[in-house]
């Protein structure tokens, strides 16, 4: 009888194990919990009819249109430089110039052999020969004494001054022939940037390439980086408005005069130089400055919109939440351009039209929960369990 017990122990004890055992696991699975949490929420609008406008941006800084370094055409000392930094100078101004002493003196030795030359017999092959050389050294001999005076190639404003009274000069790899005082002497080299030059009264500045740093002051131009995808949408003509910082409240007119067409790429950033000249220029503006450039690339009136976050594009198909007696409705709609705060709806949607706009937001969270420990049941069995009475 004793023995029938204790065996009956036995399994109760065992069985009550199992099913703890169990109900240990069930918990653990049960009570872990792997799931995102998510928040919405709703406004709305309504369809409506006007102008859907877009556009693109970028910063830089004003330059001038037109900008020459100008250098002299020989080497030299220099006596006189007739200007001086942020002076404005007409065409032909005389600006600078170099000592001229051995200049005329070529000048004067190549024009006495010239007279020779054109005095002797000139029929011959010899004579002919001897005029020719004699008329080609005084030529020569001018265009030095020319290059010895740098003249003003056009109207502008002097941005930089390389150079002093007394020091030297090395003149330019390159010569131009002489125009007359009226003209332009010395070589240059243009571009469509400012000049690098300062704008103070300093006599030097070490980052200009020339002599002396011109500038037409009165045509102004920014260039400014686009990113690619908004390269695509730019062309030359279209209209910008230019904003400037140290400027509160001025603006000015522009037009895309020039795009770049080879990009630079800056930490696998592509892109493109854009020149917007400008077609008014603010009397406060000036070279240097940075501006912010706004170019209009679309524009479309009297059409039906709605705000851009309420159009919702998937798989080449676009849709719009509407609200109908008071439930929210998906209506499928062709869209048209899509503007800086709206998008045009060509289709799907009548004017006046309530639609609702969705904004979400999701979190997740991960929270296990463990009832007992180590595996087994506290204690290594049930109570009474793992032995009874001898």
């Amino acid at each position: 009888m004793k023995s029938l017990f204790q065996r009956r122990s036995l399994m109760v004890n065992g069985t009550l194990g199992v099913l703890l055992a169990g109900g240990v696991g069930f918990a653990y699975f049960s009570l872990t919990d792997q799931g995102a949490s998510a928040g919405a929420t709703t406004r709305t609008s309504q369809v409506t009819r006007g102008t859907v406008q877009s556009s693109v941006s970028a910063s830089g800084s004003v330059a001038s249109a037109k900008t020459q370094s100008l250098n002299f055409d020989t080497s030299g000392t220099v006596t006189k430089i007739y200007v001086k930094v942020g002076q404005k100078v007409g065409k032909g101004k005389k600006l600078a110039q170099l000592d001229q002493t051995t200049a005329l003196e070529n000048v004067s030795a190549a024009k006495a052999s010239l007279a020779v030359a054109t005095a002797g017999d000139t029929t011959t092959a010899q004579g002919y020969s001897s005029y020719v050389s004699a008329k080609n050294s005084y030529n020569s001999a001018e265009r030095s004494l020319a290059g010895t005076v740098l003249y003003a190639p056009f109207a502008g404003t002097i941005t930089a001054l390389n150079g002093s009274v007394g020091g030297s000069s090395s003149g330019s790899s390159s010569s131009s022939s002489a125009s007359g005082s009226s003209g332009s002497s010395g070589s240059s080299s243009s571009g469509s940037s400012s000049s690098s030059g300062s704008t103070s009264s300093s006599s030097s500045s070490s980052s200009s390439s020339g002599f002396i740093e011109l500038s037409n002051t009165s045509k102004l131009q920014i260039t400014g980086s686009f990113t690619e995808a908004d390269t695509t949408k730019l062309k030359t003509g279209q209209s910008a408005t230019v904003s400037f910082d140290a400027l509160t409240g001025v603006t000015a007119t522009g037009e895309v005069t020039a795009i770049d067409v080879s990009p630079t790429t800056t930490n696998n950033v592509v892109q493109y130089g854009v020149t917007i000249t400008l077609t008014n220029r603010p009397s406060a503006v000036r070279i240097g400055q940075t501006a912010t450039v706004v170019v209009s690339t679309g524009s479309k009136s009297n059409v039906l919109y709605v705000p851009a976050a309420a159009v919702k594009t998937a798989g080449g198909q676009s849709t719009v939440t509407v609200l109908q007696n008071g439930k929210q409705v998906v209506k499928t709609v062709q869209i048209g351009m899509k503007g800086d705060v709206g998008t045009e709806i060509k289709s799907g949607l009548t004017e006046g039209e309530q639609i609702v706009i969705i904004s979400t937001s999701t979190g997740s969270s991960s929270t296990t929960t463990r009832l007992g420990g180590g595996g087994g049941i506290p204690g290594g069995g049930a109570p009474g369990g793992g032995g009874g009475r001898g």
